[in-house]
């Protein structure tokens, strides 16, 4: 069993029921386990450690008027329809986005960062695996568009290029 099946099995069990299956084959074995309580508790902590200070805050409840409520709306219009010149970098598998290569090092990339194939633009822990995602585009990082620390699916975008 190569690691694609091994993503596509994950993927699976993910869209499924099933809590728990085991694939053995001659000198192979490997478990996925799910559990609800844990991957509820994955993705509600996430933004509550990470929210300070980004954009995509959503705003006070105090506030009530039209404009106040349809401003959201109109930041998840913008972050879902990529401009027409980028290009998508995605998530080739589900797990935990890391913009740093350890936490006490910068960002591999930031907005304005110049990538070309083969650099490494974040790390995805999926099943305590750190994962390498390297850029297959050259070209000028315009957009994050994922929180750092935060669950990722399979084909979810992670950065917008201006390709050069």
């Amino acid at each position: 069993m190569d690691f694609k099946q091994i993503q596509e099995l994950i993927k699976m069990i993910n869209k499924s029921n099933i809590g728990e299956v085991t694939v053995e084959q001659k000198d192979f074995k490997v478990t996925i386990k799910q559990k609800e309580e844990h991957i509820t508790q994955m993705v509600t902590a996430a933004p509550v450690q990470h929210t300070g200070g980004y954009a995509a805050a959503p705003p006070p409840v105090s506030q009530s008027s039209h404009a106040a409520n349809s401003a959201p709306a109109e930041k998840a219009k913008e972050a879902a329809a990529p401009a027409a010149n980028t290009i998508t970098i995605k998530s080739p598998m589900i797990g935990t986005f890391y913009r740093k290569s350890s936490p006490d090092k910068p960002n591999l990339i930031d907005v304005g960062s110049e990538v070309t194939p083969g650099k490494v633009v974040c790390i995805i822990e999926a099943m305590k695996l750190f994962n390498e995602i390297e850029s297959e585009v050259k070209g000028r990082i315009v957009k994050v568009l994922v929180e750092d620390a935060s669950p990722v699916e399979y084909d979810q975008p992670l950065f917008l290029v201006e390709p050069a």
